[in-house]
């Protein structure tokens, strides 16, 4: 008798994994192993070891001056215990171009890697920027079918452009939701194939017409870049970006098994090498006397589009409705590297908040607060 039952359950366990691997599911599997198996309930700030990736190589180390009031100002108890019961990483502060202050919780320090999620958008749209001043891509109205023919024969991709891409109206069919492990964004994180993954992705709007935040959009960008320069995003963003800014750590993108970069995700670097991201912006796009991104496509990324009501650029979002405008790059669990011109400020907080509250535009409402706290006291 037991021996039919066992049997039985080892037949429709079987029966359950072909039908997984038929259905296109068999990566969660993987994200079974990577989350559930380490006692985590989703992806994390910490993960980059359980994936393969492509290192973006720093080259001569330019470390921050340290400002003279170097974390001799206590933050107020109210900013204190926000970043505590949002499960606070790391939390710096740059005033005129100096570090003017530094804090980790839980072990991080200042050499601690973590998971930049979609911070890694903005750098995409970096790239993307970066090719275009080298004629490497034509412009942000080059349209996606120069890149990948088969596009030309869809009704809506025949139009979409990489502007549309970079500025999230390419009326892709993707649900952005990060809890179901059956949707999209599950299978570009976990899967073998992220052609897989965002290739076979259809259309449900005319590319240009409405704003929908889209990983899968800023992945098929990713595709384009590293078709138009036969080289590895990876590289490509340390040849132009780590190694100009003189990035204090190598950093490490993800990739799926053949080797390309989750381009909408997953760049590991510290918290000090990311400010270095904001700083750029806050100098348009200058790094010392060097114009390292054109100060021009510096101003499209942080000029909101009116498709998105005003909260998104390309690849940055955008608050203008604050007393102290800013604008930001985000990713999940509220990796933010924030850029207050006003203030001449930048703002990095990394750590895994899940349960983000947002204002009425859907922007979090903690950037807002962090901003508004920190201009006070420095």
């Amino acid at each position: 008798m037991f021996k039919k039952i066992l049997k039985g359950i080892l037949v429709g366990a079987a029966g359950i994994v072909a039908l997984t691997y038929a259905f296109g599911y068999d990566y969660l599997f993987r994200g079974i192993r990577q989350t559930y198996l380490r006692g985590e309930t989703g992806s994390n700030i910490n993960d980059e070891k359980y994936f393969d990736s492509n290192v973006i190589a720093k080259g001569n180390p330019v470390p921050w001056q340290k400002d003279s009031l170097y974390n001799k100002t206590s933050l107020p108890k109210n900013l204190v215990q926000d970043l505590k019961d949002s499960n606070s990483a790391s939390f710096l502060v740059i005033k005129n171009g100096k570090l003017v202050h530094e804090e980790y919780w839980d072990g991080y320090n200042q050499n601690s890697k973590t998971n930049s999620f979609s911070i890694a958008k903005g750098v995409m749209v970096m790239l993307l920027g970066k090719a275009i001043e080298e004629n490497k891509i034509e412009s942000l109205h080059q349209k996606y079918s120069d890149f990948f023919g088969n596009y030309a024969n869809v009704e809506f991709g025949k139009n979409l452009t990489l502007g549309e891409l970079a500025s999230m109206e390419g009326g892709l069919n993707w649900n952005e939701d990060y809890k179901s492990p059956f949707l999209p964004n599950a299978k570009a994180y976990y899967g073998k194939s992220l052609e897989e993954a965002v290739f076979l992705r259809d259309f449900k709007n005319e590319p240009g017409k409405k704003f929908e935040y889209q990983s899968g959009a800023t992945q098929l960008l990713g595709f384009a870049l590293r078709k138009s320069m036969q080289k590895t995003l990876a590289d490509y963003a340390s040849e132009k970006f780590w190694k100009p800014l003189g990035m204090e750590q190598n950093a490490a993108w993800t990739t799926d098994d053949f080797g390309m970069e989750k381009a909408f995700c997953c760049i590991h670097s510290t918290s000090r090498d990311f400010a270095k991201l904001g700083q750029l912006f806050l100098n348009d796009g200058k790094f010392g006397d060097m114009q390292i991104l054109d100060a021009s496509f510096v101003e499209k990324m942080r000029t909101p589009t009116k498709l998105s009501n005003g909260i998104y650029g390309m690849g940055l979002w955008i608050n203008n409705d604050s007393a102290l405008k800013h604008y930001y790059f985000q990713g999940l669990y509220g990796q933010y590297i924030i850029i207050v011109p006003e203030k001449n400020m930048v703002i990095v907080r990394t750590g895994t908040h899940k349960d983000q509250l947002k204002d009425a535009k859907g922007r979090p409402k903690q950037v807002a607060f962090l901003v508004d706290e920190v201009s006070k006291i420095f």
